[in-house]
């Protein structure tokens, strides 16, 4: 039994069988059954059959796979959309609160039903207009829901990550230290103040790369990428080359200058 595509495949002869699993609040890759209309009925296995209706162009074909996200409208009816969301199940991403009833709060997350994130998985209290944090999770009762209370569902430690791995952040609290990054949705690393060549703001995405695991299994980060690579080392020169042009051919700095000053002015020390 090997995995492929969304299901999985049974091959014990020539004769193989694929069970479909479709996954809701994800991706899946689907097999339309047949058209009806101007709507496809798709193959969701252990969900049942369901309806996509392209938003524009024509309708693939039956018999062929389309990529397709699973989840539920307005009515609690599960649908399918090839638009996709800020975030998938088990992904976090940094989204707008549009609205704040008794119920709790709704979030933006780029489909026409918004996110609910009930009061008890809100960190904080959320506030209509307010960004946060978000994870997008399956609650008890298999619903998609939100919450701002991400620490409970990330690792404590950076398990199967390596130095200089390059890996996808989002911008958390600034700390003494630096500003902390959830790394590639799955924990918690820190990207220094004194070493960040850019400015960075929460709720951001950035590539960045591990510059050490720590014995605690915790990350140190970093926007750049280890080592000086001829491109880097490239546009340093260029930038002391048009410096130079621009002051007559002089730098009020030397090798005497401080690492600060000189990273002031070229971004690098």
């Amino acid at each position: 039994m090997h995995p492929t595509g969304e299901g999985v495949c049974m091959c014990s002869d020539m004769n193989c069988t694929i069970e479909v699993m479709a996954r809701l609040g994800q991706f899946n890759t689907l097999t339309i059954d047949t058209i009806v209309g101007d709507s496809a009925v798709l193959d969701g296995g252990e969900l049942g059959d369901l309806s996509y209706t392209p938003e524009a162009g024509a309708l693939p074909e039956a018999g062929s796979e389309i990529s397709v996200f699973v989840y539920r409208n307005n009515h609690g009816e599960l649908t399918t959309t090839t638009s996709a969301p800020l975030a998938q199940v088990g992904e976090i991403a940094w989204m707008q609160v549009l609205e704040v009833n008794n119920s709790g709060a709704f979030a933006h997350w780029g489909l026409p039903k918004d996110l609910f994130i009930p009061f008890g998985e809100q960190q904080f209290p959320l506030r209509e207009g307010n960004h946060a944090l978000v994870m997008v999770y399956l609650d008890n009762q298999h619903r998609i829901t939100g919450t701002t209370r991400i620490d409970r569902h990330l690792d404590d430690d950076s398990h199967g990550m390596k130095a200089g791995q390059q890996v996808s952040v989002l911008i958390g609290d600034r700390t003494e230290l630096g500003y902390k990054a959830i790394v590639n949705h799955q924990c918690w690393g820190l990207l220094y103040l004194s070493e960040l060549e850019q400015p960075v703001r929460k709720g951001e995405s950035h590539v960045a790369y591990i510059k050490q695991v720590r014995a605690d299994g915790k990350l140190d980060l970093s926007l750049s990428k280890p080592g000086y690579s001829r491109s880097k080392i490239e546009d340093v020169a260029d930038q002391i080359l048009a410096t130079l042009a621009q002051h007559d051919g002089k730098l009020m700095l030397s090798d005497k200058s401080s690492p600060a000053a000189i990273k002031a002015l070229f971004g690098v020390s």
